[in-house]
């Protein structure tokens, strides 16, 4: 079976993620890879994204919205919520 969004056939994940945030660019560049990075290889994604923010400004309010979004998920994932429990009369916290 086939999957397209909009007019494009989605061949992969990367494929799914990219075309549904709608950004045209894969979200590795502006968040990173998953794997470590060299210097040099975070210079270049940088770059390339600066050049990319310069060329399509408009660009600029969906990445940051991304970036939130990834901070948001990756913070409620990592921290620990517990709620709040009473003994004898006093409030406890965890």
């Amino acid at each position: 079976m086939r999957a397209f969004i909009g007019t494009h056939e989605v061949l992969t994940t990367d494929d799914l993620v990219e075309l549904a945030l709608g950004l045209g660019t894969d979200p590795e560049l502006w968040l990173g890879p998953h794997t470590t990075e060299t210097a040099e290889e975070r210079a270049a994604r940088l770059d390339a994204g600066a050049d990319i923010l310069a060329d399509d400004p408009e660009l600029a309010a969906p990445v940051t919205a991304l970036a939130v979004a990834a901070i948001e998920t990756y913070a409620a994932c990592t921290t620990r919520r517990v709620p709040a429990a009473r003994r004898g009369g006093k409030q406890v916290t965890a």
